[in-house]
């Protein structure tokens, strides 16, 4: 039986948006939208979410509707900070203890307690955390994914206040279900970024931040294109969740192109470059048994992220908007990484440079649209190239 404090029909709320987020198949997205459920659930102003990775809790996520409004963290979701698993800090303690933490008041902390919070955040933005309750992110074998804090309970003004005892209660419900997800998701990314790494054996200029980076391109530049135009806020989720995972396959099939063309560290010959254009349709093939959306995008950013928006690209001469949209945002994804990036036989480009040829290739090579929403965004773009190095 549920105790009075509990309502049989938020339980059956939070088995219903376990369904919903296990829909998605990007860890980012994943994470957004399982911390954005929890903070709906608790009604809390702020929360972050911490993953394990090499022994020591890697920050992944952030939300703050004081601060960064309804749309997320922008720039601050690519933040480098990494934290020990001890007793020193809140999420620390929560990891090493597997228990939840529960603060009321991050200034009054009692005596007698390891950790103490840290203000520095609340200094540089102008914020004051009052609330925090810091849940640990456990899978079903009992292993620890990560952590999970959110702060600043609301109450019915909009003020901070504490967290309920349902909420104590029910966050918990929602953070074991969830924490199976994420572990599914990191599972699923690390596959397919085996899958895009079995180029790098053959193309020493693709990287696993590479694919990465472009991922992460592709995300924001869809989601900044999509909010201009006004989409529904779930659709949006729905296809920033494709692109972020189709685009690390993109480019999949130089597995199929000969080391002496891949490798070749001058500028490729006709001949060589009509052999290396094939990548695209070798790649490709791996995704013509089209069983869902996901297929369908890969198979598209794969096949058309070499098309120009003026028609003179490969392997079709696609011309605007006959370019799918993932591959078109892949294009710009791929080619201001790669012009931002040192290879054997250039150096990389200043982003005055960069910037002046994209303006020069608006209407050419690139969505004009997606052109301007590059600019509207570079803070965040460059914040992801900090991220993966």
């Amino acid at each position: 039986m549920f105790s009075q404090h509990l309502k049989k029909e938020t339980v059956v709320s939070i088995i219903n948006t376990i369904g919903e987020l296990n829909q998605l198949q990007d860890v980012d997205m994943i994470l957004d939208s399982t911390l954005r459920e929890a903070r709906a659930l608790a009604k809390a102003d702020a929360g972050s979410i911490f993953l394990m990775k090499n022994g020591e809790l890697e920050f992944r996520h952030v939300q703050n509707d004081t601060i960064f409004g309804a749309n997320g963290g922008g720039l601050f979701q690519y933040g480098t900070e990494s934290l020990p698993v001890s007793d020193s800090s809140i999420v620390g303690y929560c990891a090493l203890t597997k228990e939840m933490v529960v603060i009321n008041d991050a200034y009054v902390i009692a005596e007698g307690l390891p950790y103490r919070f840290n203000a520095s955040f609340d200094e540089k933005n102008g914020y004051r955390t009052v609330s925090i309750l810091a849940v640990p992110l456990v899978s079903r074998g009992h292993s620890l994914v990560g952590v999970m804090q959110l702060i600043n309970a609301k109450n019915r003004w909009g003020r901070a206040t504490v967290f309920s005892e349902q909420v104590k209660t029910l966050v918990p419900i929602f953070t074991n279900n969830a924490a199976a997800l994420i572990e599914r998701s990191i599972l699923n990314r690390d596959l397919t970024l085996r899958m895009a790494k079995m180029a790098e054996l053959h193309d020493p200029k693709e990287t696993g931040a590479h694919v990465q980076r472009v991922s992460a391109f592709c995300a924001e530049l869809y989601q900044c294109w999509a909010e201009n135009r006004n989409l529904p806020r779930l659709d949006i989720r729905r296809f920033r969740d494709i692109i972020s995972h189709a685009s690390m396959l993109h480019d999949a099939g130089k597995v199929g192109i000969p080391d002496s063309i891949l490798k070749k560290p001058g500028r490729l010959t006709h001949e060589e470059f009509d052999v290396m254009k094939q990548h695209t349709i070798y790649g490709s093939r791996l995704f013509n048994s089209i069983s869902s959306e996901l297929d369908q995008v890969t198979h598209d950013i794969i096949l058309y992220h070499h098309e120009r928006w003026n028609g003179t690209g490969y392997p079709k001469g696609l011309v605007g908007e006959q370019i799918p949209l993932a591959a078109r945002i892949t294009a710009l994804a791929d080619v201001f990484d790669a012009l931002s990036s040192k290879r054997s036989y250039k150096e990389a480009w200043s982003d005055e440079m960069i910037y002046e040829e994209l303006r020069k290739e608006s209407g050419q090579h690139f969505d004009p649209e997606l052109v301007e929403t590059f600019f509207q965004i570079t803070n965040i773009l460059h914040a992801i190239q900090m991220k993966f190095k």
